[in-house]
């Protein structure tokens, strides 16, 4: 469906529904190729074309979100590391075409060859929408907790510090209702996503303190 786009409010698919997204379409891919994950990646690379709306200027959904320009970015990443890279483009491309492509207004799927904004038009704060955020993110923590992939957020490695991508740009931003509204029926999936990842950078991080204490004392 192609729409000329009207930019009145800002609406998206709600942080939660990235993220849950994200791991679910990332873990799908890693099994079907028998690729090892990085969750911590994974959850960056769900919502990083969200940084538009960190850069004064450029449209929300736009450039950030073309498959064209997430394809270019990844070329690099596919050469060097092969099928390996591929959960990750998954769970980027992801953003746009479910997450976005779900939004009343549209995302710009195939900038910058083409300028139209595809969209279904649901709308965000609607029931439909809401529960269905729900279900996403019922179904990708019952699966993390089955699969033992959030008790690796809870060991120590470097990578766990990247979750301060999510937390500082989309999670607790938007709890602050900036820069969009997240509805009181989503704060509770939002919490858990914030407790869980600001629980494991701590981890990482009063871990390489007791390191860094010890070979001082050395």
């Amino acid at each position: 469906m192609t729409e000329t786009h009207e930019h009145e409010e800002e609406q998206d698919t709600f942080a939660v529904g990235h993220l849950a997204l994200g791991y679910l379409t990332g873990k799908a891919t890693s099994k079907l190729l028998d690729v090892d994950m990085n969750i911590p990646l994974l959850f960056v690379a769900s919502i990083v074309s969200d940084v538009d709306l960190l850069m004064p200027g450029l449209r929300h959904r736009g450039p950030t979100h073309s498959l064209i320009i997430i394809l270019l970015i990844f070329l690099p990443a596919f050469f060097l590391y092969g099928r390996r890279a591929t959960p990750y483009f998954a769970a980027m491309a992801q953003h746009s075409i479910i997450g976005d492509y779900l939004t009343s207004e549209g995302v710009q799927l195939l900038w910058p060859i083409a300028v139209d904004w595809y969209g279904i038009g649901f709308a965000m704060t609607s029931l439909t929408n809401i529960l269905a955020e729900w279900i996403l993110f019922f179904t990708s923590l019952t699966i993390m907790l089955n699969a033992k992939d959030v008790w690796t957020l809870f060991e120590r490695h470097p990578s766990n510090l990247l979750l301060s991508i999510p937390v500082f740009t989309v999670l607790i931003p938007t709890l602050l209702s900036f820069p969009m509204y997240v509805p009181i029926e989503l704060i509770i999936p939002h919490l858990i996503y914030l407790a869980i990842f600001t629980l494991s950078i701590l981890i990482d991080l009063i871990s390489g303190l007791r390191t860094t204490q010890k070979s001082l004392l050395e």
